[in-house]
Protein backbone atom coordinates (compact mmCIF):
# COMPACT_ATOMS: atom_id res chain seq x y z
CA UNK A 1 0.00 0.00 0.00
CA UNK A 2 2.87 2.36 0.79
CA UNK A 3 4.57 1.52 -2.49
CA UNK A 4 1.32 2.02 -4.40
CA UNK A 5 1.05 5.58 -3.09
CA UNK A 6 4.76 6.38 -3.30
CA UNK A 7 5.14 6.57 0.48
CA UNK A 8 7.67 5.32 3.01
CA UNK A 9 7.76 5.25 6.82
CA UNK A 10 9.08 8.52 8.21
CA UNK A 11 11.54 8.34 11.08
CA UNK A 12 10.68 11.91 12.14
CA UNK A 13 7.17 10.72 13.03
CA UNK A 14 8.36 7.46 14.60
CA UNK A 15 6.30 5.50 12.09
CA UNK A 16 6.16 1.75 12.56
CA UNK A 17 2.97 0.49 10.95
CA UNK A 18 1.14 -2.49 12.44
CA UNK A 19 0.81 -5.18 9.77
CA UNK A 20 -0.57 -8.09 11.77
CA UNK A 21 -4.35 -8.56 11.78
CA UNK A 22 -4.32 -10.65 14.96
CA UNK A 23 -2.66 -7.87 16.95
CA UNK A 24 -5.14 -5.16 15.93
CA UNK A 25 -8.06 -7.47 16.74
CA UNK A 26 -6.49 -8.22 20.12
CA UNK A 27 -6.14 -4.50 20.84
CA UNK A 28 -9.75 -3.84 19.85
CA UNK A 29 -10.86 -6.66 22.16
CA UNK A 30 -8.76 -5.47 25.10
CA UNK A 31 -10.14 -1.94 24.67
CA UNK A 32 -13.57 -3.26 25.72
CA UNK A 33 -15.44 -0.78 23.55
CA UNK A 34 -18.78 -0.97 21.80
CA UNK A 35 -21.40 0.99 19.84
CA UNK A 36 -22.02 3.55 22.61
CA UNK A 37 -18.36 4.46 23.07
CA UNK A 38 -16.24 7.30 21.71
CA UNK A 39 -12.66 6.40 20.82
CA UNK A 40 -9.69 8.62 20.03
CA UNK A 41 -6.99 6.89 18.00
CA UNK A 42 -3.72 8.80 17.86
CA UNK A 43 -1.34 8.08 14.99
CA UNK A 44 -3.83 6.08 12.95
CA UNK A 45 -1.38 5.53 10.09
CA UNK A 46 -2.85 3.56 7.20
CA UNK A 47 -5.82 2.46 9.28
CA UNK A 48 -5.22 -1.17 10.24
CA UNK A 49 -6.13 -0.56 13.88
CA UNK A 50 -8.79 1.96 12.86
CA UNK A 51 -10.66 -0.69 10.89
CA UNK A 52 -10.51 -3.15 13.79
CA UNK A 53 -11.83 -0.51 16.18
CA UNK A 54 -14.57 0.44 13.73
CA UNK A 55 -15.81 -3.15 13.70
CA UNK A 56 -16.82 -2.75 17.35
CA UNK A 57 -19.38 -0.13 16.37
CA UNK A 58 -17.72 2.57 18.48
CA UNK A 59 -17.42 6.11 17.14
CA UNK A 60 -13.79 6.60 16.13
CA UNK A 61 -11.87 9.86 15.80
CA UNK A 62 -8.65 8.87 14.01
CA UNK A 63 -5.83 11.43 14.18
CA UNK A 64 -2.92 11.33 11.74
CA UNK A 65 -0.18 13.92 11.19
CA UNK A 66 1.44 12.68 7.96
CA UNK A 67 0.17 14.51 4.84
CA UNK A 68 0.55 11.54 2.52
CA UNK A 69 -0.53 8.82 4.92
CA UNK A 70 -3.69 10.67 5.97
CA UNK A 71 -4.97 10.60 2.37
CA UNK A 72 -4.55 6.81 2.26
CA UNK A 73 -6.21 6.53 5.67
CA UNK A 74 -9.23 8.44 4.37
CA UNK A 75 -9.44 6.07 1.39
CA UNK A 76 -9.26 3.01 3.63
CA UNK A 77 -12.07 4.13 5.93
CA UNK A 78 -14.26 5.68 3.23
CA UNK A 79 -17.85 4.61 3.68
CA UNK A 80 -17.55 3.94 7.41
CA UNK A 81 -20.04 6.24 9.09
CA UNK A 82 -18.51 5.74 12.53
CA UNK A 83 -14.98 6.91 11.62
CA UNK A 84 -13.87 10.54 11.39
CA UNK A 85 -10.33 11.30 10.22
CA UNK A 86 -8.56 14.34 11.68
CA UNK A 87 -5.41 15.61 9.97
CA UNK A 88 -3.49 17.06 12.92
CA UNK A 89 -0.53 16.80 15.25
CA UNK A 90 -1.82 15.13 18.42
CA UNK A 91 0.68 17.16 20.46
CA UNK A 92 -1.17 20.31 19.37
CA UNK A 93 -4.71 18.94 19.20
CA UNK A 94 -7.58 21.12 20.36
CA UNK A 95 -8.93 18.91 23.13
CA UNK A 96 -12.14 20.96 23.27
CA UNK A 97 -13.44 19.13 20.22
CA UNK A 98 -13.38 15.91 22.25
CA UNK A 99 -15.22 17.56 25.11
CA UNK A 100 -17.89 18.82 22.72
CA UNK A 101 -18.69 15.27 21.57
CA UNK A 102 -18.74 13.30 24.80
CA UNK A 103 -17.64 13.31 28.42
CA UNK A 104 -16.55 9.67 28.21
CA UNK A 105 -13.69 8.97 25.81
CA UNK A 106 -11.38 6.00 25.38
CA UNK A 107 -7.94 6.41 23.82
CA UNK A 108 -6.59 3.48 21.82
CA UNK A 109 -3.32 4.05 20.01
CA UNK A 110 0.00 2.79 18.72
CA UNK A 111 2.11 5.66 20.05
CA UNK A 112 5.50 6.65 18.63
CA UNK A 113 8.36 6.38 21.11
CA UNK A 114 9.27 10.08 20.94
CA UNK A 115 5.85 11.38 22.01
CA UNK A 116 4.26 8.51 23.94
CA UNK A 117 5.03 9.72 27.46
CA UNK A 118 4.06 13.32 26.71
CA UNK A 119 0.74 12.35 25.15
CA UNK A 120 -0.26 10.08 28.02
CA UNK A 121 0.71 12.74 30.57
CA UNK A 122 -1.15 15.51 28.72
CA UNK A 123 -4.32 13.44 28.41
CA UNK A 124 -4.29 12.61 32.12
CA UNK A 125 -3.55 16.21 33.12
CA UNK A 126 -5.74 18.10 30.68
CA UNK A 127 -8.58 15.92 29.43
CA UNK A 128 -10.65 14.46 32.27
CA UNK A 129 -13.15 13.28 29.66
CA UNK A 130 -10.63 10.56 28.72
CA UNK A 131 -11.60 7.76 31.10
CA UNK A 132 -9.28 5.04 29.81
CA UNK A 133 -6.26 4.52 27.59
CA UNK A 134 -4.98 1.39 25.90
CA UNK A 135 -1.67 2.27 24.32
CA UNK A 136 0.95 0.27 22.49
CA UNK A 137 4.37 1.67 23.35
CA UNK A 138 7.95 0.48 23.45
CA UNK A 139 8.44 -1.78 26.45
CA UNK A 140 10.85 0.65 28.10
CA UNK A 141 8.13 3.31 28.08
CA UNK A 142 5.53 0.83 29.29
CA UNK A 143 7.66 -0.05 32.30
CA UNK A 144 7.94 3.64 33.23
CA UNK A 145 4.19 4.17 32.97
CA UNK A 146 3.34 1.36 35.40
CA UNK A 147 6.45 1.39 37.66
CA UNK A 148 6.31 1.54 41.44
CA UNK A 149 8.95 2.32 44.07
CA UNK A 150 11.93 0.01 44.02
CA UNK A 151 11.93 -0.33 40.25
CA UNK A 152 14.65 1.19 38.09
CA UNK A 153 11.91 2.37 35.74
CA UNK A 154 10.15 4.36 38.49
CA UNK A 155 10.19 8.09 37.78
CA UNK A 156 8.17 11.28 37.67
CA UNK A 157 5.77 9.99 35.02
CA UNK A 158 5.13 6.86 37.13
CA UNK A 159 3.99 9.08 40.02
CA UNK A 160 1.79 11.13 37.72
CA UNK A 161 0.05 8.08 36.24
CA UNK A 162 -0.49 6.65 39.73
CA UNK A 163 -2.02 9.95 40.90
CA UNK A 164 -4.61 10.02 38.13
CA UNK A 165 -5.16 6.35 37.29
CA UNK A 166 -4.55 2.68 37.73
CA UNK A 167 -2.26 1.07 35.17
CA UNK A 168 -0.93 -2.31 34.12
CA UNK A 169 0.80 -4.02 31.22
CA UNK A 170 -1.75 -6.27 29.53
CA UNK A 171 0.28 -7.72 26.66
CA UNK A 172 3.61 -7.99 24.89
CA UNK A 173 4.02 -7.20 21.20
CA UNK A 174 6.93 -8.60 19.15
CA UNK A 175 8.73 -6.38 16.67
CA UNK A 176 7.72 -8.74 13.83
CA UNK A 177 4.19 -7.27 13.71
CA UNK A 178 5.49 -3.87 12.55
CA UNK A 179 6.78 -2.43 9.30
CA UNK A 180 9.52 -1.44 9.45
CA UNK A 181 10.49 -3.70 12.31
CA UNK A 182 11.82 -1.73 15.30
CA UNK A 183 14.85 -2.98 17.18
CA UNK A 184 12.91 -3.15 20.45
CA UNK A 185 9.84 -4.95 21.74
CA UNK A 186 6.57 -3.22 22.53
CA UNK A 187 3.93 -3.61 25.23
CA UNK A 188 0.24 -2.85 25.65
CA UNK A 189 -0.56 -0.69 28.66
CA UNK A 190 -4.07 -0.27 30.04
CA UNK A 191 -4.65 2.93 32.02
CA UNK A 192 -7.97 3.63 33.72
CA UNK A 193 -8.68 7.01 35.28
CA UNK A 194 -9.64 7.00 38.95
CA UNK A 195 -12.98 8.53 39.92
CA UNK A 196 -10.95 10.98 42.00
CA UNK A 197 -7.18 11.48 42.23
CA UNK A 198 -5.35 9.20 44.62
CA UNK A 199 -4.21 12.15 46.80
CA UNK A 200 -6.67 14.72 48.16
CA UNK A 201 -6.03 18.35 49.09
CA UNK A 202 -3.06 19.03 46.84
CA UNK A 203 -2.77 21.06 43.66
CA UNK A 204 -1.74 18.52 41.04
CA UNK A 205 0.59 20.88 39.19
CA UNK A 206 2.44 21.76 42.39
CA UNK A 207 2.73 18.12 43.41
CA UNK A 208 4.15 17.17 40.02
CA UNK A 209 6.58 20.12 40.10
CA UNK A 210 7.97 18.83 43.40
CA UNK A 211 8.24 15.30 42.02
CA UNK A 212 10.03 16.49 38.86
CA UNK A 213 12.52 18.45 40.96
CA UNK A 214 13.26 15.38 43.05
CA UNK A 215 13.76 13.09 40.07
CA UNK A 216 15.83 15.66 38.16
CA UNK A 217 18.59 14.91 40.66
CA UNK A 218 17.64 11.34 41.44
CA UNK A 219 21.18 10.33 42.45
CA UNK A 220 21.14 12.90 45.25
CA UNK A 221 19.49 12.58 48.65
CA UNK A 222 16.24 14.51 48.84
CA UNK A 223 17.58 17.02 51.35
CA UNK A 224 19.99 18.12 48.62
CA UNK A 225 17.77 17.60 45.58
CA UNK A 226 14.92 19.60 47.17
CA UNK A 227 17.05 22.10 49.08
CA UNK A 228 15.44 25.09 47.36
CA UNK A 229 11.91 23.94 48.23
CA UNK A 230 11.94 21.84 51.40
CA UNK A 231 13.28 22.71 54.86
CA UNK A 232 14.44 20.20 57.44
CA UNK A 233 11.24 20.44 59.49
CA UNK A 234 9.15 19.60 56.41
CA UNK A 235 10.78 16.18 56.20
CA UNK A 236 10.08 15.56 59.89
CA UNK A 237 6.45 16.69 59.67
CA UNK A 238 5.85 14.63 56.52
CA UNK A 239 7.57 11.56 57.99
CA UNK A 240 9.94 11.39 55.02
CA UNK A 241 13.59 10.45 55.44
CA UNK A 242 15.64 13.38 54.07
CA UNK A 243 18.39 10.93 53.11
CA UNK A 244 16.03 9.03 50.83
CA UNK A 245 16.28 9.38 47.08
CA UNK A 246 13.38 10.23 44.82
CA UNK A 247 12.77 6.67 43.65
CA UNK A 248 12.24 5.54 47.25
CA UNK A 249 9.14 7.69 47.79
CA UNK A 250 5.76 6.37 46.74
CA UNK A 251 2.85 8.59 45.76
CA UNK A 252 1.57 8.88 49.33
CA UNK A 253 4.96 10.05 50.59
CA UNK A 254 5.19 12.68 47.84
CA UNK A 255 1.68 13.80 48.76
CA UNK A 256 2.56 14.16 52.45
CA UNK A 257 5.64 16.18 51.58
CA UNK A 258 3.67 18.49 49.28
CA UNK A 259 0.96 19.05 51.90
CA UNK A 260 3.56 19.79 54.57
CA UNK A 261 5.27 22.37 52.36
CA UNK A 262 1.93 24.00 51.55
CA UNK A 263 0.96 24.16 55.23
CA UNK A 264 4.27 25.81 56.14
CA UNK A 265 3.98 28.34 53.33
CA UNK A 266 0.44 29.17 54.44
CA UNK A 267 1.63 29.76 58.00
CA UNK A 268 4.48 31.96 56.80
CA UNK A 269 2.13 33.97 54.61
CA UNK A 270 -0.20 34.47 57.58
CA UNK A 271 2.62 36.03 59.61
CA UNK A 272 3.52 38.60 56.94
Amino acid sequence: MLEKHGLAPRRAFGQNFVVDANIVRKIARLAEIGPRDFVLEIGAGLGSLTLALAETGAKIMAVEIDNGVVDVLRENVAGLSNVEVIHADAMQLDWSMLKARSDNWHVVANLPYNVATSIVADLLDMVPEVKSLLVMVQSEVAERLVARTGSEAYGAVSVKVDYWATSKIVGQVPSSVFFPQPKVESSLVAIRRRERPAIDDVVAAELFALVRTGFAKRRKMLRRALADTVVAQDFIDAEVNPESRAEELDLNAWGRLRKTIDARLAREAGRT
